[in-house]
């Protein structure tokens, strides 16, 4: 697949306020890629120093091979062929729902504008609802509206801000997985911003996981729960707890749970402290297990119940087991460990 973004090391302030420190990534065509991180991280700042709307104190950004930004250089964002949906769908109450989505594309023909926002009406479901206003329609089809409006000129890339937020959680769900099938099928390079790790993880092909307006990991999602580059990415994405170890072998370490094996190597001297990570479905039950634990709290998850454990030695865990194992809280369990990723890090 071919690069069709990239983001070189790039800074952005606000005054004497910096933003965004070294921010470096590549999203390839076609692609579905997400910023993860927690709020005032910089993720919505680099979603607009993309768009254009932004200016770079350092660094460049190429779209399609081209450099559009760069310190004292910054390509409008019209001339970019990049869609914007934002957090508050900003469509225009005054027009219909044909108005808002022909906006940019003052430039076509009559025809050709009435025929494009046509297609558009029916490639995000919303056939026949185009001399409608937005007022009269609900807050899942007035996002579909701003889709539209996104797509209409045919761009390269959309950049989806937070859209789903406003939704309730079920909406959330549906509509984003309906959007990421629009999008696919559009063949258009996305890049959403999110806070929510379960959207990223649900529509994302690549996420970056973004702290103090820097990338710690750029990667799937599979490789951030199982083989988090750092503490921060650990603790931030997925669930799970740091176990105290020693390292007994570069991919050994002796804990209260017993020798830990994994499939990575590490080059820290032997009898080094490590924290191991846990993730809940690392802990099974197990009635010949030979560990025992208390059930301290339990979260009903309808398949699944989280439990949080405690050890003999004081320790917590936790571990998702199947709901029709029911216990209650005191009660006490055999536990066996399956852990496959071994992911430790040094105890400063």
């Amino acid at each position: 697949m071919s690069v069709l973004l990239e983001v070189r090391g790039v800074d952005v302030s606000y005054g004497n306020k910096a933003v965004l420190h070294d921010l470096s990534l590549h999203v390839n065509r076609g692609n579905f890629a997400c910023l993860l991180g927690p709020s005032g991280c910089g993720k919505t700042t680099a979603l607009r120093a993309i768009a254009g709307f932004e200016r770079v104190d350092r660094g460049e950004i190429r779209l399609r091979g081209n450099v559009v930004s760069r310190p004292g250089s910054t390509m409008p964002p019209e001339r970019r062929k990049v869609g914007m949906v934002f957090q508050e769908d900003a469509l225009f109450p005054h027009l219909t729902v044909e108005g808002n989505i022909a906006f940019g594309l003052k430039k076509l023909e009559r025809n050709e504008r009435r025929a494009r926002v046509e297609e558009m009406l029916d490639v995000v479901g919303l056939k026949g609802l185009g001399e409608g206003y937005v007022h009269e329609l609900s807050g899942g089809q007035q996002q579909r509206v701003a889709l539209a409006r996104a797509l209409a000129p045919a761009p390269d890339v959309v950049l989806l801000d937070e859209p789903f937020s406003s939704l309730d959680v079920d909406l959330r769900a549906r509509l984003g997985e309906e959007v990421k099938d629009i999008l696919k099928q559009q063949g258009v390079t996305t890049i959403l911003v999110t806070h929510d790790q379960n959207e990223a993880f649900a529509l994302a092909d690549h996420i970056g996981v973004i702290r103090d307006g820097r990338v710690l990991q750029w990667d799937t999602a599979y490789n951030l729960y199982h083989e988090p580059a750092d503490r921060f990415i650990a603790r931030f994405v997925g669930q799970g707890v740091f176990l105290r170890g020693t390292l007994i072998s570069p991919d050994a370490v002796d804990t209260e749970l017993g020798v830990i094996r994994g499939n990575r190597a590490y080059s820290w001297p032997k009898g080094s402290k490590v924290d191991v990570l846990l993730r809940p479905d690392d802990i099974l039950p197990d009635p010949n297990g030979e560990v025992l634990a208390e059930v301290v709290s339990r979260a009903f998850k309808g398949a699944q119940i989280l439990y949080a454990l405690k050890l003999a030695t004081g320790s917590s865990v936790l571990s998702l087991f199947p709901s029709h194992l029911n216990y209650e809280t005191g009660e006490t369990i055999n536990i066996r460990l399956e852990i496959d990723h071994l992911v430790a890090f040094p105890v400063n």
